[in-house]
């Protein structure tokens, strides 16, 4: 798709599973549990008896019974379409406690698939695996998804840059001559894109949008997020942190439309610190970005097998997903 959204001892106990891996970039199943200072990486989850509904690049997801889903969010990172070996501390944390913040925040707005985070809640079967799930796990109720990225964007950056430099447009949408670099639009704009689990989404019109889900959905889904990215901004903005684009995704329970997934994360969107702020220019940012700088510094050629992340690029990484979640919360992780 068009782009949008990028010294520390420690042990590490791999415990490898005799099956064939869900993952396509990962060669076999297994829970790797790093202890760094007080920190647990989960980079795959394993719980024998509750049944695996996908593997995603981030996420696992258990079917609960006939009707619910329970989405852990790991700590691995992806860059480039490809997992990387490192997990890093506190992201899928992050991704949890972050969507549960801003379903609690939206649920007066729009319906959501939110059940419940509380571990207590869950049912006893799943209580057992307690180390895996604390603060990154989430009952969801199953929906039936729509088959499209929501992108809504409300600045000029990344390949939204690129194309608008190249041709005056972001995703096919013709804007207003003159705009610089990380330039705020007049108003957002939204870009939808077609969903993939391991690679590149791909943009599309939102006529091609009509034809593939009616245009009575593709309008809903337009409206509502824009609407709650609107929203959102206008809420980060007054805590210091700029939502340059995000994602949304939906899906539906019987007739009704619902917010699923992940919602405003540092995975989904691009988070830009206020202080500092200057069009003309490319921003930092509280996400993954290191991670590809980096990346990109000492020039790998993007295919597996990834590089190894140094110790310094692993935590900063985890302190801008820390950053993030403190800055939109009011709150440090799990305080």
């Amino acid at each position: 798709m068009c782009r949008f959204a990028d010294d520390c001892s420690s042990v590490c106990i791999s415990f490898l599973i005799d099956r064939k891996a869900q993952c396509s970039k990962i060669n076999a199943e297994r829970i790797d549990i790093m202890q760094q200072t007080q920190n647990t990486v989960i980079h795959e989850t394993n719980l024998p008896g509750i049944k695996l509904f996908s593997r995603g690049k981030v996420r696992d997801i258990y079917a609960v019974g006939e009707d619910k889903l329970l989405i852990v969010a790991t700590d691995r990172i992806s860059a480039f379409d490809v997992v990387l070996e490192a997990g890093i501390p506190d992201k899928g944390r992050v991704l949890t406690q972050l969507s549960c913040f801003w379903f609690d925040r939206f649920k007066d707005l729009v319906p959501t698939h939110f059940l419940t985070a509380n571990l207590a809640d869950y049912p006893k079967e799943l209580q057992a695996f307690a180390n895996q799930l604390e603060g990154r796990s989430m009952l969801v109720k199953r929906t039936r998804p729509f088959p499209i990225e929501c992108v809504v964007r409300g600045y000029l950056a990344g390949s939204g840059w690129k194309e608008y430099r190249e041709n005056g447009t972001v995703c096919g949408i013709r804007l207003p001559g003159g705009l610089l670099e990380s330039s705020r639009l007049d108003e957002p704009i939204f870009t939808p894109a077609t969903k993939s689990q391991t690679g590149h989404d791909e943009n599309i019109s939102f006529e091609e949008t009509v034809a593939r889900i009616g245009r009575g959905a593709a309008e809903k889904l337009r409206d509502l997020s824009i609407r709650l990215y609107a929203e959102a901004r206008q809420y980060a903005e007054e805590r210091g942190i700029i939502i340059a684009d995000t994602k949304f995704e939906w899906g539906q329970i019987g007739d009704e439309i619902v917010l699923i997934d992940e919602v405003l994360t540092p995975d989904s969107s691009r988070f830009w610190p206020k202080d500092g702020y200057a069009p003309g220019k490319s921003q930092p940012s509280f996400d993954k970005q290191y991670v590809r700088d980096y990346l990109e510094s000492i020039h790998w050629n993007k295919v597996p097998p990834p590089p190894p992340l140094p110790p310094e690029v692993i935590e900063k990484t985890s302190q801008k997903y820390r950053d993030a979640y403190r800055l939109l919360t009011g709150k440090a992780l799990d305080s």
